[in-house]
């Protein structure tokens, strides 16, 4: 399963992830990012899959599900980094799962998902803040625990010392400012 799990190294594609809790605006920003920039971005297979699940047992996420989605998710990212001009917008990654593996499996994470989520690079990782509404839907089951969960994520990526910069306020402010950070990243100004 490792191998089925593998991030593909692509030419000179620098890798973003949209990356955070539920319901803040992750979609949306790398759809409208990977617009901007006239490059690809990469779905969230977690949510199609779950959803599929949804409709067709009223099920939610359970462990043995992670590992299928995991190889969904990163057989997506593969594809679309093949096809990307210059810029790849990834909306979440393997680490993502892993946050919410831990977070809904009392800190159990299956060895095969973790080494391939860590040993995944990416070049800046985007952390969505919660200060956007919480949009209820058929899959989102922690409006109360947005706090708890930002935290999650933040600490999973200062623990593995990954480049990141926190994007808050409105869509239009969070759009503004990662195109900043983006083409500060693309022409080497900034360190991360």
């Amino acid at each position: 399963m490792e191998g089925e799990l593998e991030q593909r190294r692509t030419r000179n594609v620098i890798k973003i992830v949209l990356f955070g809790p539920e319901s803040t605006g992750k979609t949306t920003l790398a759809k409208m990012l990977a617009e901007h920039y006239e490059t690809e971005w990469v779905p969230e297979y977690m949510r199609e899959y779950l959803q599929k699940k949804w409709n067709k047992e009223q099920k939610i996420c359970e462990p043995h599900d992670l590992l299928p989605i995991a190889k969904g998710q990163i057989l997506l990212e593969n594809k679309k980094a093949a096809t990307a001009s210059e810029l790849l917008f990834c909306d979440t990654n393997l680490l993502e799962l892993v946050v919410y593996s831990r977070a809904y499996y009392n800190e159990f994470v299956d060895p095969s998902l973790l080494k391939p989520a860590l040993k995944a690079k990416y070049d800046l990782y985007f952390l969505t803040y919660i200060d956007v509404p919480w949009v209820e839907d058929d899959l989102r089951d922690r409006p109360l625990q947005r706090d708890l969960m930002f935290a999650r994520f933040e600490n999973t990526l200062i623990q593995n010392d990954l480049p990141y910069r926190v994007l808050q306020g409105s869509l239009q402010q969070r759009f503004d400012a990662a195109v900043q950070i983006i083409d500060q990243l693309k022409n080497k100004e900034i360190g991360l």
